[in-house]
């Protein structure tokens, strides 16, 4: 099999995680900016990963807060602190990122991160030129729904890239996931937080590093 195009989710895969209490204290400073200074422990980890559109409602039922304003808030406070640990060095490209220059394919990024988050990452590690289209999610509670394993914003990028024979790069499960959802083949990357994760699902490629792609690119 080749591939003429390749798609790569960006957190875990091109540029490293977020620490959980990076994004947890941008949960509890959101909740400060609409006067909840001691919003229960269990919401704020609910806020903080793997929100739905119901618990965003409930959680902000509990506070009488108006729950789009309210995660369009949240969005822009997370997307923030993320952009603040891009500048302070604790959120980097990973070494390999590079080997990409070379790569003989059209590329893509849909991340289930905010776009904001994800246009501000392309342009300030200056990675932007390697990739053609890039998406990450809108701030409203319904791009919630859109997350992978959907394969909606993955949809978009093999529309916009006219792709034919497409591979998604992922380190979750749900990264797999989503690009069966797009009927595509997909690599499992063995980042250091993958090393020795065992899988509940199939990818079609486990790979180590994304020089390893040269070679399942080529067939």
């Amino acid at each position: 099999m080749t591939y003429d195009t390749v798609v790569f989710d960006n957190d875990g895969v091109l540029v490293g995680r977020t620490s959980f209490d990076v994004l947890r204290d941008a949960t509890l400073e959101t909740f400060s900016q609409f006067g909840v200074t001691d919003p229960d422990p269990d919401h704020i980890d609910d806020m903080t990963v793997g929100a739905t559109p119901g618990r965003v409602a409930e959680v902000c039922n509990e506070y009488d807060l108006h729950a789009e304003t309210f995660w369009q808030a949240l969005d822009a406070t997370a997307s923030k602190a993320q952009q603040r640990e891009a500048r302070e060095g604790r959120k980097t490209p990973y070494d390999d990122i590079h080997t990409l220059a070379d790569l003989d394919v059209s590329m893509g990024i849909v991340s289930s991160n905010q776009q904001e988050t994800v246009d501000f990452l392309l342009d300030h590690f200056d990675v932007g030129h390697h990739f053609d289209t890039a998406y990450g999610r809108e701030a409203t509670i319904e791009s919630l729904d859109r997350r992978k394993p959907d394969s909606h914003y993955i949809d978009r990028a093999l529309a916009d890239l006219d792709a034919d024979t497409a591979l998604f790069v992922g380190d979750n499960e749900s990264d797999v996931r989503a690009a069966e959802n797009a009927g595509i083949d997909s690599a499992f990357i063995r980042r250091p937080h993958r090393t020795d994760w065992e899988l509940n699902v199939w990818p079609t490629w486990d790979i180590e590093c994304l020089d390893d792609l040269h070679r399942v690119c080529s067939g």
